[in-house]
């Protein structure tokens, strides 16, 4: 049997990736800080624990508890991360390396602790939670797609590196997604702005992102769910795989755009 780990698993996108992968037979641990909410998780099968993917301690148990248990681990999803916004000149640096800590920095050392173990087996996947905000870029957002755009070039390169091992590299790259990481990301926004040269600016960045979260427009964290298991599962998965409504669309908006057409629609966007 198949054995996954998924960070992130509290709630959103890990949480219900990890229960479709428990019902599509494979065997399941989910990690997060916040054990609790992971507890309707248990009725799916999946064996949960804290973590903190900030914290090395945390990190190496979590995985040689799973090794202990399985003695194999086949797929890590790393998904946990968040998003914090604000006006370069005025966000902390400190807030700046915690979102780097988690969003870059968690998923390239639990990548560490199972690639001994992939490489053994000669065979194994790792799934990168990215985002579209991995190809484009928002103003305001400096800090979050800065570590996006790591994370698609630490993939990129890591898929070449380890493909003579049997073990894949792919990226999921969201849309707008209908979970609490958008009102995160939008408070931050406010708190970091108010009082600032760049308040007009986060009130209008704000309204944009609200917008972009209401039914009908973002989508479901059980659509990309369910993108994630096919990445899993695909024989040969693809690279990246845009995921929820319009995700396509805005990559293909910044593939084609040169740079100062998307500056153009970003000013009409968040005017």
């Amino acid at each position: 049997m198949n054995v996954a780990l998924v960070t992130g698993a509290s709630s959103g996108i890990g949480l219900h990736a990890a229960r479709a992968l428990a019902r599509n037979g494979w065997t399941v641990y989910a990690a997060a800080r916040r054990l609790d909410r992971m507890a309707e998780l248990e009725s799916d099968g999946v064996r949960t624990f804290a973590m903190d993917v900030t914290d090395e301690g945390s990190m190496t148990a979590g995985v040689q508890r799973i090794l202990e248990a399985e003695g194999r681990l086949d797929l890590l999803v790393n998904n946990a991360g968040y998003g914090s916004y604000g006006a370069l000149e005025t966000v902390p640096l400190d807030m700046a390396r915690d979102q780097f800590e988690v969003n870059v920095f968690g998923a390239a050392r639990l990548i560490q602790l199972v690639l001994p173990t992939m490489r053994a087996q000669r065979s194994g996947r790792i799934i990168n939670v990215s985002s579209v905000g991995g190809v484009m870029y928002e103003p305001l957002g400096s800090w979050y797609h800065a570590t996006k755009f790591a994370l698609e070039g630490l993939s990129d390169s890591l898929r070449v590196e380890l493909e003579s091992f049997g073990i894949d590299v792919v990226l999921v790259q969201p849309g707008p997604i209908l979970t609490e990481w958008s009102t995160i990301a939008r408070s931050a926004l406010l708190e970091s702005t108010t009082g600032t040269a760049y308040e007009g600016a986060g009130r209008s960045a704000h309204r944009a992102m609200e917008s972009a979260d209401r039914p009908g427009r973002g989508a479901r964290p059980e659509t990309v769910a369910q993108i994630v298991l096919r990445a899993a599962e695909a024989e040969r998965p693809r690279t990246r795989y845009p995921a929820g409504r319009g995700a396509r669309t805005i990559m293909m908006a910044r593939r084609v755009l040169p740079d100062r057409a998307f500056d153009a629609l970003l000013r009409r966007v968040y005017a």
